[in-house]
């Protein structure tokens, strides 16, 4: 089973009405993104609200995700966090818990040097009981993997792919140049999915999904049965959603959006608020498109 390739559902944190984690809403999510046709799963990422749960919480989701995909499909799990000794300790626990790989954000809030990233990922490497794929998002973290920093981290054996999420189309041109049969290349921008195909990227950790997985998956298999026509057109229908993210504070909109489309999801934690009963509606009426 191929850990990194395909359309691999970034997956919100479906949430009860007192934001405690709804296990019942998270097996209905991930039983339905296998159906769907998904590739993989990726819990505990930035749309999973990792930041906003604490560590018994994310092992409990990640048990919760392993548990329902029961091996059809690998399971990733978001294990990022700013101290070194701290991600080996997440990559413990979620070795326990049964994930076949993690994916690891660069420490964030206090944004370190390219020595310090290099330093930081190889002893994760060293300690890594799972391979794991880099996770790049600097609009969040406030810093960047450079090219030539994924370069020489893309030798140790366990770092085995990475996310971009930067949606600098021309750097990950050069991401791409990286990949390997052990080392792939995904797009974190859903607007970039079918570019980032078309360019040779492994595939993509679509969010999107959450809502819209038919859409999400038709510019997949539109593209690997050589229709890039039909690609593309779902592609630009993709648009409409990932137009709508401004509409609130991150993941209120995707989630919104995935209940709406009869999706399990429940609110953001927050201090994210839900939609305004104007903006929802306002939602309600763009997501006519996907119905």
């Amino acid at each position: 089973m191929a850990l990194f390739k395909g359309i691999i559902p970034a997956l919100i944190t479906p949430m009860t009405a007192a934001e405690e984690v709804d296990e019942a809403g998270l097996r209905a999510l991930v039983e339905t993104l296998i159906e769907k046709g998904v590739h993989g799963l990726f819990a505990l990422g930035t749309n999973g609200e990792f930041f906003a749960l604490s560590d018994d919480e994310k092992t409990e989701v990640a048990g919760i995700v392993v548990d329902q995909a029961r091996g059809r499909v690998p399971v990733i799990a978001g294990t990022g966090g700013f101290s070194t000794r701290g991600v080996i300790a997440m990559n413990e626990r979620m070795h326990q818990v049964g994930v076949d790989a993690c994916s690891i954000i660069t420490p964030y809030f206090n944004a370190v040097s390219q020595k310090e990233l290099l330093v930081h990922y190889t002893a994760i490497a060293e300690a890594a009981p799972l391979p794991f794929m880099l996770y790049n998002i600097p609009a969040k973290t406030g810093g960047t993997i450079q090219v030539d920093t994924v370069a020489a981290l893309s030798e140790l054996p366990m770092v085995q792919g990475i996310k971009d999420s930067g949606g600098d189309f021309d750097r990950l041109t050069h991401l791409i140049g990286l990949r390997r049969d052990d080392f792939a290349v995904f797009t974190g921008t859903d607007s970039l999915i079918l570019w980032s195909l078309i360019a040779g990227a492994d595939g993509a950790v679509a969010a999107t999904t959450n809502a819209v997985p038919d859409v999400v998956m038709a510019i997949y298999q539109a593209f690997q049965a050589g229709d890039i026509e039909t690609a593309r057109e779902n592609q630009e229908k993709l648009r409409v959603l990932r137009g709508a993210f401004g509409m609130g504070t991150m993941p209120v909109v995707l989630k919104t959006a995935a209940e709406l489309l009869g999706m399990p999801a429940g609110p953001a934690r927050a201090p994210a608020m839900p939609l305004d009963e104007a903006t929802r509606e306002r939602l309600d009426a763009l997501l006519e498109v996907y119905r």
